[in-house]
């Protein structure tokens, strides 16, 4: 039988998971590309940003 998501992960630890953990094709959403030597990383802070506005928006 499934676990509920929120059993399962910490929010303390890993707040934003599920955003995180979803980019496709072996994108990067912040960090550097491996592959390509490419950095991301100016994304972070407007990454942060975003999810910090949503969740007062979509906080249960």
């Amino acid at each position: 039988m499934a676990i509920a998501r929120k059993r399962q992960v910490s929010l303390v630890d890993t707040k934003y998971y599920h955003c995180i953990s979803r980019c496709v094709r072996r994108a990067f959403l912040c960090g550097e590309d491996h592959f390509t030597g490419q950095s991301y990383e100016h994304r972070r802070g407007w990454v942060e940003d975003k999810l910090l506005e949503l969740a007062k928006v979509f906080w249960y």
